[in-house]
């Protein structure tokens, strides 16, 4: 049988994961705040263990994000959880921090590794520089357009992950949120609140129909892009493209968005590969999505054609 294209989700519980699985997810993101960041939830140390096999029993792959920004104090921590990692059987680990990378050599050296750099991963020389360190895996910038992605792939000899749907973050700061940002772009900018159901957004005063969701965890401060990605048209240029990994991003949406979205670009992907010349995108599949948009953030195509999504 032939190996299913892999369809990435982040899972805050392990329930959840199981959920996503069932949706149509074959692979799962999970992790913690004291090592991942911008995370749905938390599955901490002592049941990331059931977890992961919990995510193997029902067939998929399970991730383990250790993407933070380690400070000094921070890095004690870090062998015994990637050894932990390694004996449950993690099928990789996220990075983006070389410190995580070092760490591997030398406590769970069978770990797989997955290179994440947010917005520094756009040429395959990078991407080729950490392959030969050690990653099996480029995730790529949401910045790069289609034919940087179909070049990377060609060059940089790893597997490449593209995000088809969802918010991205934008910024992320450890400092204080508005001093912080206004410095890092220029401009003024004032956060509204919008009530415990619709949480707080950023909004620029040149662009003051934009609303920037904000959220706060324990690793700072992280702005999120107005508008949210959405490829499902553009599949088929993706799949052609031989993309290893179609992530879905279920960040500030709630579980039930999350769930239709999976289950549609399952849907998607498993008509493709049963028939890649004949395939056809559906309306009802842009319809469901389009259903359950919100109608202040629009769905966009990102970068993928040169389009801007923030």
């Amino acid at each position: 049988m032939a190996m299913r294209t892999e369809l990435l989700a982040a899972a805050g519980s392990i329930e959840q994961m199981e959920r996503y699985i069932e949706a149509g997810a074959n692979a799962v993101l999970i992790g913690e705040a004291r090592f991942g960041m911008r995370l749905p939830g938390n599955i901490p140390e002592d049941r990331i263990a059931e977890a992961i096999d919990r995510a193997h029993r029902a067939g998929a792959k399970a991730y383990v994000s250790v993407n933070k920004l380690f400070r000094n104090s921070e890095l004690p921590a870090l062998p015994g959880y990637l050894k932990r990692l390694a004996e449950a059987k993690a099928d990789a680990v996220v990075f983006g921090d070389p410190a995580v990378l070092l760490n591997v050599r030398e406590a769970a050296p069978e770990l797989p590794l997955h290179w994440n750099a947010e917005m520094t991963g756009t040429n395959s020389a990078t991407s080729a520089y950490w392959g030969r360190r050690g990653a099996v895996r480029s995730v790529l910038a949401r910045e790069l357009n289609e034919e940087e992605i179909l070049d990377l792939k060609g060059r940089s000899g790893m597997e490449i992950q593209v995000q088809v749907h969802g918010m991205t973050n934008i910024y992320h700061s450890q400092r204080n949120l508005l001093q912080s940002y206004m410095d890092h772009l220029g401009r003024e900018a004032r956060l509204v609140e919008q009530g415990p159901d619709r949480g707080r957004f950023l909004v620029e005063a040149e662009r003051p129909e934009e609303k920037l969701p904000v959220y706060e965890d324990e690793n700072g401060t992280h702005v999120m892009s107005a508008d949210d990605i959405a490829l499902l048209e553009a599949l088929p240029e993706l799949l052609n493209a031989r993309v290893d990994s179609l992530y879905i991003e279920t960040l500030l949406k709630p579980e039930s968005y999350n769930l239709t979205a999976i289950r549609i670009y399952r849907q998607a992907i498993e008509a493709w590969e049963r028939d890649p010349e004949g395939y056809e995108c559906l309306e009802e599949w842009l319809d469901a999505l389009h259903g359950q948009q919100p109608s202040d953030r629009e769905l966009s195509f990102g970068f993928l054609y040169k389009e801007q999504v923030y």
